[in-house]
């Protein structure tokens, strides 16, 4: 059982996603890429999760340090890191990246999901939730990358698909708007 760390320290809840993808992924060397102050990797690590938890904002990382020293939570390492380098060096059963994509360099797109899969085990996951811009639904943020239909689909051609949809969301700050959510497993 997990102690909800998340709301003792203020941060957000854990992403739905994260916690659902969990009901089928077993504890495993998980990257949590964009984890910004921890909300998803705190609750990786309860459940038994070895997590590499990065962000590029420096602040976040030092909230989530200081979090795992008065929690004695030695299963979280933390880094610094620009997602936009597309500089993985070491391979993952899980790789969650909820609500991080919409900050990134649009050009890097292709390399950073390329990053991504090359990174993860076969039998492994990926979770990407990441904000769309469609004609029926245009994105009423002015994130620098959106997804358009069917692109995260298309970029995960081999890859058994748990979960895709693009249906209408909410953001924890009450925006609308269309989300991309795939759950994906490496065959090879």
């Amino acid at each position: 059982m997990t102690v909800d760390l998340n709301s003792r320290y203020g941060l957000s809840a854990v992403h739905s996603e994260v916690v659902d993808a969990c009901k089928i992924i077993e504890p495993c060397n998980a990257l949590d890429m964009g984890c910004s102050s921890g909300r998803n990797a705190l609750y990786l690590a309860q459940l038994g999760f070895d997590v590499t938890a990065i962000d590029i904002n420096p602040s976040a990382i030092a909230m989530l340090e200081r979090i795992c020293s008065e929690e004695k939570l030695n299963s979280i390492q933390t880094q610094v890191s620009d997602i936009n380098n597309a500089s993985l060096d070491t391979n993952y059963g899980f790789i969650s990246c909820t609500v991080t994509l919409m900050f990134i360099d649009p050009s890097r797109f292709d390399d950073i999901i390329a990053d991504m899969q090359k990174s993860t085990f076969v039998g492994g996951y990926n979770l990407i939730v990441c904000a769309m811009n469609t004609e029926e639904h245009p994105c009423p943020v002015p994130f620098p990358f959106t997804l358009k239909a069917g692109q995260l689909r298309e970029v995960y051609d081999g890859w058994e698909l748990i979960k895709y949809n693009e249906d209408l969301g909410t953001m924890h700050n009450g925006a609308q708007l269309q989300f991309a959510t795939l759950l994906a497993r490496k065959l090879s």
